[in-house]
């Protein structure tokens, strides 16, 4: 089992914004500066993981161990 993310586009509109997309739905959209500094980013790292960073749509490692926890088991 991997804990790498996984399944992130992006595409860049018209106006320069940068469009996050997960799994085709949208998961953040980034605009001005920040947009451009993702577009150079993405260049040099993962862009999955960097995309993942960005939205807060990442894994923390504890899922199993909040899914076994008592408050949780009835779910």
């Amino acid at each position: 089992m991997s804990n790498a993310p996984e399944g992130f586009t992006y595409r860049q509109r018209k106006n320069g914004d940068v469009e996050m997309l997960h799994h085709g739905r949208p998961a953040g959209v980034l605009r001005g500066a920040a947009a451009a500094r993702f577009l150079a980013d993405v260049e040099t790292q993962d862009p999955q993981e960097l995309m993942a960073r960005l939205t807060g749509n990442y894994r923390h490692g504890n899922e199993r161990t909040a899914r076994n926890h008592p408050r949780n088991r009835s779910r």
